[in-house]
């Protein structure tokens, strides 16, 4: 109930700020408070989450951060908070606004290509489209997805050795899985999973962004250290020689009776 509150308030934040910023063109803290009933220091809280989106998505590629700003930006949001469906081109709340914010400098065409080709987005009528996904999942058989395999490959194999060494500090790594997932809830399961693995990357982000080392002068200064944490979702159907009773059946446990030794012999 807690965290379904807190999702609420956000939500009803997030709105009542895009919709005052559409009325009155500007911010207003205060107008906010008043729509939604909460204390001015509980909307400041969560307004400065809304603005460190930005700052936030400013180290993914570049169609990440177009995904970021159209689920963030109040500019792009409809007025129940999802990301809106835009037009393609035009000056104001379109894609062509958002490619521009967050694009880097790639052209509208080139984006819209982009996130197509990574099935991110739909392409409805009327020179229309609708975000289909906030995190950009790169697809087939192409260079970046590759080295991914690589990089990802690697450092999974590094944390698993580590911690196989039996050093002192292990490195967190963790898996929550079942063996009989009802196919009726596998779309429910994925998307949920999507929604809270973004909504963790994300605040892993900005942690990993505050721990950033500063330039020092001196040339003494211990080496920075490269580290990070990866999310994934696995799925696969089980086989014919697997099912629900293939599972690891729980070890009972033996009763254990203190029992009556013998006196010892004394010489």
């Amino acid at each position: 109930m807690q965290e379904f509150n807190r999702l609420v308030r956000d939500r009803a934040v997030r709105i009542a700020n895009g919709r005052v910023i559409r009325n009155s063109g500007r911010k207003s803290k205060s107008r906010v408070a008043i729509m939604t009933g909460l204390p001015r220091s509980e909307v400041t809280r969560i307004l400065r989450l809304v603005d460190s989106a930005d700052e936030i998505a400013s180290d993914y590629h570049p169609a990440g951060r177009v995904l970021a700003g159209w689920h963030d930006n109040p500019r792009f949001l409809s007025s129940s908070g999802a990301p809106a469906v835009l037009p393609i081109f035009g000056k104001r709340g379109s894609f062509e606004k958002l490619v521009e914010l967050y694009g880097g400098g790639i052209p509208v065409r080139a984006m819209l290509d982009e996130l197509m080709q990574l099935n991110a987005v739909e392409h409805l009528a009327d020179q229309k489209i609708q975000a289909k996904a906030r995190v950009p999942v790169a697809t087939g058989l192409t260079s970046k997805s590759i080295t991914a395999v690589g990089e990802r490959g690697r450092d999974l194999l590094e944390t698993l050795a580590h911690n196989v060494r039996g050093r002192d500090r292990p490195l967190f790594e963790a898996t929550a899985q079942i063996k009989n997932c009802d196919p009726e809830m596998m779309t429910v399961v994925r998307r949920e999973i999507s929604e809270q693995g973004v909504n963790f990357i994300t605040a892993a982000t900005a942690l990993l962004k505050r721990s950033q080392k500063r330039r020092q002068s001196k040339a003494s200064e211990a080496q920075p250290y490269r580290c990070g944490v990866t999310v994934f979702y696995f799925q696969d159907e089980i086989t014919s020689d697997e099912g629900i009773g293939s599972q690891d059946a729980p070890i009972r446990r033996k009763n254990l009776r203190r029992q009556k030794g013998k006196p010892p012999i004394r010489s």
